[in-house]
């Protein structure tokens, strides 16, 4: 799932709530529904009086849509981002309250401090760019490619989960992930990825259209303006050519990235190399020189997720000349550090990446972007505090109780597949049972005594904080891996699956309405979290998850009969999300979706029959109604174009109307709104898409 929590952490990219909805009138099977009357919603889109079973997401929250605007400091605005401001406000005064707590521990204080000091403007402006120019410094007195290749190996940092993330425009040239061996769930591997991009993706340089062209050009003025504000280039004209030569270089590197759907295939990403396969494999770079100058010359094998990258970047410092590759990075340098730099610099970031990439029209407050850094750089610390105020233990076993009627109602489900072979089902149900299932907060927390926190150097701490997490992670290439580990801190409005751990994350801050709320009806819990936690769950028998086996190993463990007929099914749902098109030249990628999708439709399904199992004789029309109007709710979200564009080509989710729209494969849902033929999301059966 994997959503972004924006502004708490904006490293992480959109996944379980996707990208936002934008028209609210269209029908999901992109027919014009019939309606009653019409008014304009907020968001200034025709919104129209609808049946359910004309666009059940416009149905279910046609008063938020009607009333609801996007906040001028966000891109996107819907549930998860107004829980997760709410939660964000409550954090941020558990740490203004810190310095007047005598009874704070050393951790909390180093929490403030990091927060004090990047809210301290004046202190940075007083300071202007000398904090940067030592780093400008090593990088002008690069003499030879020797030397860049020991400073592209020093830039190396840790990087996000490609199996939940398939965001690989890092700035680095190349990131370098943690986890266990794809096929050795004994020890933890070093994973290779793609970088070396300022634009989210290859599509953004490489796509032939007006919009992206524009937004080609803007990039090029904003490379030269943050050229131009740190000193590095005396004239316009001078830093006009670098940032050319910059985004040819730029554009290079795209040429060789894998796209989005090869970056989701996890079998395109098994490729092992030792060490000496990458002079062979990838010529053009000292492979041993730049991996001791990334802290990883120890180690003799790599999983590179995206081997034409690595070899076309390689080829690429071989190539393109040494001048050109040391403004690349300074620019990235200062692209990356701009946050803690004088305003002009936040300011010329967000005019990019802001207004024109996202198209939002303000920029956040202070204090949220310094408590999004803090979050960075000390999440568990930041959550250990959330934790102890907000996430009460009665709320834990009440989730851990649902968790575990989920779980029997999948494995029931699998019980039930007449598809299914013996065998494969076997494999499934060991899955299940190993499943590791994390609530609310990790079982041992990250320790940061290491971090020096200093509060009145926000530069400092944040170079400091980014080596300490790289630290952490590579550490773990010299430990036994833990399933228990958890990859996101207790205040992320979030949840994800871990293929490689076998295990699921929960975390407490998206633990609260409206997605779980104690007080609320179990049918409408099952319904929003509920379809959360199936989501997560299904997410270990998505295309990607089931090619896991149950100790996390990357195994075929189905019959071929099996696969194929999973295949087939999941080619019906791929077929049902490409006829889905928001915009007249902008369709749903279904293919680059599936895995969300596919885990939507088999964990909405697990929840209702856990709903249904819990309810017992309770269970009526009326709580069916509760559970399927409790899912789309959850969805509620409205986003500007540009950030639903950028979305629909980058993220591996559908926009919410779409997700929502995932119903119309349940019998039940026709049933209890008495969906006819006729109405714009009907389905016959046996065109309903039936997987798990």
């Amino acid at each position: 799932m994997n959503i972004s929590w924006t502004p708490i952490r904006t490293a992480i990219v959109l996944a379980m709530c996707g990208t936002a909805l934008v028209t609210t009138g269209a029908a999901a099977s992109g027919q014009t529904p019939p309606a009653a009357k019409e008014d304009v919603n907020a968001a200034g889109t025709a919104q129209a009086a609808l049946r359910p079973g004309d666009d059940f997401f416009a149905w279910a929250n046609k008063d938020w849509l009607a009333k609801t605007t996007i906040p001028e400091d966000r891109s996107r605005w819907g549930a998860m981002d107004n829980l997760a401001e709410d939660t964000n406000q409550r954090i941020v005064k558990l740490i203004e309250g810190v310095d007047s707590n005598k009874k704070a521990g050393p951790e909390a204080r180093k929490v403030a401090g990091y927060y004090n000091a990047y809210m301290d403007e004046s202190a940075i402006e007083a300071r202007g760019i000398a904090p940067l120019k030592p780093l400008l410094a090593q990088i002008g007195a690069i003499k030879d490619k020797a030397g860049l290749v020991r400073a592209l190996g020093a830039s190396v940092r840790a990087d996000v989960d490609p199996l939940n993330n398939t965001h690989f425009a890092t700035e680095n040239i190349f990131g370098v992930w943690i986890s266990p061996g794809l096929h050795d769930p004994a020890h933890n591997w070093p994973y290779l990825l793609q970088g070396g991009l300022g634009m989210p993706d290859r599509a953004y340089y490489l796509d032939n259209n007006e919009r992206m062209a524009g937004l080609r050009t803007q990039y090029q003025k904003h490379i030269a303006a943050m050229l131009k504000l740190a000193g590095y280039a005396a004239t316009d004209e001078d830093a006009d050519a670098r940032a050319a030569k910059i985004f040819a270089l730029e554009v290079d590197i795209a040429n060789t990235h894998g796209t989005r759907a090869d970056s989701a295939d996890v079998l395109k990403a098994d490729n092992t190399w030792t060490r000496k396969d990458f002079a062979a494999n990838a010529p053009g770079l000292d492979w041993d020189a730049f991996f001791k100058a990334a802290r990883l010359g120890d180690q003799d094998k790599f999983i590179v997720w995206h081997p034409s990258a690595v070899k076309g970047e390689a080829a690429l410092v071989d190539k393109i000349d040494l001048a050109t590759w040391k403004d690349y990075l300074a620019f990235h340098t200062i692209n990356r550090m701009a946050s803690v730099l004088p305003k002009a610099f936040v300011d010329q970031r967000f005019a990019f990446y802001g207004k024109a990439l996202s198209g939002t029209p303000q920029q956040s407050m202070r204090w949220k972007r310094a408590l999004g850094a803090t979050n960075e750089a000390m999440d568990e610390a930041v959550g250990k505090l959330y934790v102890a105020k907000y996430f009460p233990a009665e709320n834990k076993a009440q989730l851990q109780k649902m968790v575990a009627n989920i779980v029997a109602a999948f494995g029931k489900r699998v019980d039930k597949l007449d598809w299914m072979a013996p065998a494969t089902r076997a494999q499934a149900k060991e899955k299940l049972k190993t499943l590791y299932v994390g609530v609310g907060y990790p079982d041992q927390w990250k320790s940061y005594a290491g971090l020096k926190v200093d509060a009145k150097d926000a530069f400092g701490n944040a170079l400091r904080a980014e080596a300490f997490h790289t630290d952490q992670e590579f550490a773990k290439l010299h430990a036994k891996p833990d399933r228990t580990d958890w990859s996101m801190p207790p205040q992320l409005v979030n949840a994800v699956n871990l293929p490689l751990q076998n295990a699921l994350n929960f975390p407490a801050a998206i633990l609260q309405p409206p997605f779980f709320d104690p007080k609320a009806p179990d049918a409408v819990n099952y319904g929003a979290i509920g379809a959360i936690i199936g989501h997560e769950i299904s997410h270990s028998f998505d295309d990607q998850g089931s090619q896991f086996d149950a100790q996390g190993r990357l195994r075929d463990w189905w019959t071929k009969a099996d696969m194929e007929h999973f295949k087939a099914a999941s080619r019906k749902l791929v077929e049902q999300y490409n006829a889905y098109k928001p915009y007249p030249d902008l369709a749903v990628n279904g293919q680059l979706t599936l895995s969300e999708n596919l885990a939507d439709l088999a964990g909405l399904e697990a929840s209702y029959d856990a709903y249904r199992a819990a309810a017992g004789k309770n269970a009526s029309a009326e709580s069916d109604r509760q559970f399927f109007t409790g899912y789309a709710q959850s969805w509620r979200t409205k986003a500007r174009e540009a950030a639903e564009r950028r979305g629909i080509l980058t993220d591996g989710h559908a926009p919410p109307q779409y997700r929502t729209a995932t119903v119309r494969n349940l019998d039940a849902w026709y049933e209890a709104f008495d969906v006819q033929p006729g109405q714009a999301l009907y389905l016959p059966p046996e065109q309903r898409v039936r997987v798990w």
